[in-house]
């Protein structure tokens, strides 16, 4: 695991976006994972930048996302799709078609849980994943248990998980209840993983994380077993660190 603190925003963004660039030209075909999340927002800003300014081209890759909330319609400004439509899709010259997003209003949502895994499987493994952490440990919306699924499955978030993601809703009550989360197995089969982490609010996580032991009770410790992880924090979020 290779952790790497930054003391400003523009290099934590510039160093993640650089992850993915390098991917993409030694690989153009290459299978991003993608997260939602304030973390990743400046890296993804950058790689717009850069689609910009010639460097990158996404026009033969595809990509996975996590998550996404049930029952929030897709064009809801605050659903995964609009968020990745937003912040990425729309300034950059990936085939939509090769986006994939979980269907939070399926009609059989067992069904598209199995689906998507499949789409996974025939399309990955995925060369590289971007992963936020939440508060409790969380990664994607696997939240801490005393099991965790290896598949992509419908999860119920947790009260810590919706008062954190309160903010983005005009009220509490406005935060949809579940989730459809790729699994944990489904997350540690990519090549490489990146975990991006911004705020004091997350150092407590990033301490059990990387320094505790591996336990269900913080999902994320178990990238811990995982061979290719680096690991980009701000001060605020490596403080508790040794």
């Amino acid at each position: 695991m290779n952790i790497l603190k930054f003391k400003s925003d523009e290099d934590f963004a510039e160093t993640g976006a650089n992850l993915i660039v390098s991917l993409l030209q030694s690989n153009p075909k290459a299978v991003l994972g993608l997260a939602t999340g304030s973390s990743p927002v400046g890296v993804y800003a950058k790689l717009v930048e850069m689609h910009a300014k010639g460097i990158v081209s996404f026009a033969k890759a595809s990509s996975y996302n996590l998550d996404e909330y049930v029952g929030l319609p897709v064009d809801h400004p605050q659903s995964y799709r609009s968020f990745m439509n937003e912040h990425l899709f729309n300034h950059i010259d990936i085939d939509p078609a090769k986006t994939h997003v979980p269907n939070g209003n399926a009609a059989d949502l067992e069904a598209e849980c199995l689906a998507y895994d499949k789409l996974l499987e025939e399309g990955g493994p995925v060369d590289l994943q971007i992963l936020g952490i939440g508060s409790n440990g969380h990664i994607g919306f696997n939240e801490p248990d005393a099991s965790l699924t290896s598949g992509t499955h419908v999860v119920d978030l947790l009260p810590e998980t919706l008062e954190a993601n309160a903010r983005f809703f005009d009220s509490r009550e406005d935060v949809p209840r579940q989730a459809v989360t790729m699994g944990i197995g489904g997350i540690l089969k990519a090549r490489q993983i990146v975990l991006l982490v911004r705020g004091e609010e997350k150092a407590e996580a990033v301490k059990h994380a990387l320094e505790g032991p591996i336990t269900t009770q913080c999902p994320a410790s178990l990238l811990q077993s995982h061979p290719n992880v680096v690991v980009l924090l701000d001060e605020g979020a490596a403080k508790w660190l040794k």
